[in-house]
């Protein structure tokens, strides 16, 4: 199987692109600066290209990646590419930079598709901000629960599952969609809670560890099952169906921050910047698993414990390990 990945020089980008060439697929990645980061393995980078394409810009891709995209022929196209950090996108409203990127540039990706002369089978990666807040705590929330989107993230993103589904009822595109939940695992950026949290202590000198709330019950999933899981809906999801993945598991903050404390040692002090209990929404995962087979596997203390041993080498790579 021939497969495009647009975002692929992002965290999740590289995770899949690495199990989809695990997989015996052949992969073309897409992505802003249309390079990819030195700890993506040297295997994806030698075997996997990526031609520079950012679907922020209301031009497309330029002629050469457009003539790249087209050779190449992709039988699927995984749509990661957006602007995927929330307080980056506006706070009760999307802003300019998330309208262009996560809702523009999926109408750009879906028409190219559909443009394509074998049209490929999308999977357009979206969010559980897509929910309403949960009615009641730990209460997992089902595809046919009301959406509406939390704050300019959720809000974008919402909007862009509604590109998706006029393509599909006007241009008969194939195109399926993933409500994914919070997931994590090595090479994330800081700017998550579990790398943050293992960015801060690699600082040397024991400086104090600064969390933004300890009561918070999430769903948390590892990056490594989330994208086992786009390839099996890419195999056997239906087209303009919505799909979640997560855990179905309500799991405390604060646990998460425990399992780390014990890997990194030490007595660090935990300033917790916000106290308060909170509750995220949790995935009903039945029509996933009911449709692929698909069930997270991987426990979250080896999540945990290779996140830190990836920020530890990145640590002593840069000089400052503890």
């Amino acid at each position: 199987m021939k497969a495009l990945v647009t975002g692929a020089s992002g965290f999740v980008g590289g995770h899949l692109a690495e199990h989809l060439l695990a997989q015996g697929d052949q992969v073309l990645g897409a992505s802003r600066g249309g390079a990819w980061p030195d700890d993506v393995p040297v295997e994806v980078r030698r075997q996997a290209p990526l031609v520079a394409w950012d679907v922020g810009d209301e031009d497309g891709p330029s002629g050469d990646a457009r003539e790249q995209i087209e050779a190449f022929a992709p039988d699927c196209v995984y749509h990661l590419a957006a602007v995927s950090v929330p307080g980056q996108c506006g706070q009760a409203e999307p802003n300019a930079h998330a309208l262009a990127v996560n809702v523009h540039g999926t109408s750009r990706v879906l028409r190219l598709a559909a443009g394509l002369e074998n049209r490929p089978r999308v999977l357009l990666i979206s969010t559980s901000h897509v929910y309403r807040p949960p009615s009641a705590p730990e209460v997992p929330l089902t595809e046919d629960d009301p959406v509406a989107g939390r704050g300019g993230y959720g809000i974008s993103k919402r909007m862009a599952e509604e590109v998706a589904g006029e393509f599909v009822e006007r241009d008969c595109l194939d195109v399926i969609i993933a409500r994914s939940f919070q997931h994590t695992g090595p090479r994330q950026a800081a700017d998550m809670m579990l790398p943050e949290w293992c960015a801060q202590f690699c600082r040397p000198g024991d400086p104090p560890v600064r969390v933004l709330n300890l009561d918070t019950t999430i769903d948390l999933t590892d990056v490594r099952d989330v994208i086992r899981a786009y390839r099996l809906l890419i195999e056997h999801g239906d087209t303009g169906v919505a799909y979640n993945i997560g855990s179905g598991r309500p799991r405390r903050t604060g646990d998460v921050l425990s399992l780390l404390e014990t890997l990194a040692g030490g007595n660090r002090e935990i300033i917790e910047l916000r106290p308060g209990v909170r509750h995220d929404p949790l995935a009903d995962i039945t029509r996933i698993t009911a449709a692929t087979g698909w069930q997270p596997e991987i426990p979250m203390e080896k999540t945990v414990a290779d996140t830190w041993a990836y920020w530890r080498r990145r640590a002593e790579r840069e000089g400052n390990a503890v």
